[in-house]
């Protein structure tokens, strides 16, 4: 299985996936530092939100196999500068999380192109209380790389 770093702002679900990604009880918790699991990487939303923590992100991502930039559906705002996702040289996926609390396309849609434009390949809709849409990322973790 690929090791996945989170990254995000804060409150965007990144603890929140990690927890139904590993089948563990939902409960808030908020990321201080760095914390390392098996096959996932949490970061603190503030690397994301503050420029002087880049470089922590960078070294931190070479731990992993994956880069997810995880975005809230209910957050619109830029939260991941245009081509962010060139600064790690490996797979950048998107992770929708949320997306059971908005029913406006046009907002997933607008969310989608924010990431893709963050340099996201691929994107995933997830819901981690409805799990919905984490099969799927689990199944996208497992495949071999060929």
């Amino acid at each position: 299985m690929k090791r996945m770093i989170l990254m995000g702002a804060i409150g965007c679900g990144k603890t929140t996936l990690c927890q139904a990604l590993q089948g563990k009880e939902l409960r808030y918790a908020k990321t201080q530092a760095v914390e390392f699991h098996t096959t996932m990487i949490d970061t603190p939303g503030e690397f994301i939100l503050h420029r002087q923590y880049y470089n922590a992100l960078n070294v931190t991502a070479a731990e992993a196999d994956v880069i997810g930039l995880v975005q809230s559906a209910l957050e619109t705002e830029q939260i991941f500068s245009p081509g962010f996702g060139s600064i790690f040289p490996k797979k950048v996926i998107g992770i929708l999380t949320k997306v059971d609390l908005v029913n406006d396309p046009n907002q997933l849609a607008h969310i989608h192109q924010q990431l893709k434009n963050a340099g996201a390949t691929e994107i995933f809709e997830v819901s981690s209380v409805e799990k919905t849409g984490l099969q799927e990322l689990i199944n996208y973790l497992e495949e071999d790389e060929a």
